[in-house]
């Protein structure tokens, strides 16, 4: 079954969205690794990696859905 083109454009924003998202998580990442720690901040620091993996996780999924369409659409496999 043939991919349409709107299917395309829609993967390729929820990828784009999703690689921004994870910029913003890293930088708050590295952010809170860049200043001396209270304990506070040390599970900010924490939480942050956590975010940091799950964003990780959602823009290769993104990827890899975008990149199968493609590789439908262009060599119908």
């Amino acid at each position: 079954m043939p991919v349409d083109l709107s299917d395309l454009d829609r993967m390729q924003q929820e990828y784009k969205a999703a690689v921004d998202k994870w910029v913003a998580v890293i930088r708050r990442e590295e952010t809170l690794a860049s200043v001396n720690h209270t304990v506070a901040q040390i599970d900010q620091w924490e939480e942050a990696a956590f975010a940091e993996d799950e964003a990780r996780n959602k823009a290769k999924a993104a990827k890899k859905e975008y990149e199968n369409a493609l590789r439908e659409k262009f060599f119908n496999f």
